[in-house]
């Protein structure tokens, strides 16, 4: 039986102080996701807000332990970045 997760991040990026820097901290927090994790990754919103955003992370197997397991040390991962703080967390399996 196949299982999905979807696990969206609402994160605060103090470092920040322009889009542009911005864009270059999430660029490198999504690459290292997609490398460490195997996981689909993409930005969902507050595009427009400097020092936010609003990550989705989605991966499917056939064990939701699995995911529960990956979705842990991902955020664990996310909090050990440095350079952003979680604000929220959402997760949801289907």
């Amino acid at each position: 039986m196949m299982v999905l997760g979807i696990y969206t991040f609402e994160i605060h990026i103090p470092s920040a102080n322009s889009l542009k820097n911005k864009r270059g901290i999430l660029k490198g927090i999504i690459q290292r996701l997609r490398n460490k994790f195997n996981v689909s990754v993409c930005e969902l919103g507050k595009q427009d807000l400097w020092q936010m955003a609003i990550l989705g992370i989605a991966c499917i197997s056939n064990d939701k332990n699995v995911l529960y397991k990956t979705f842990n040390e991902i955020e664990k991962f996310i909090e050990n970045f440095g350079e952003v703080q979680i604000t929220k967390v959402n997760l949801e399996i289907i």
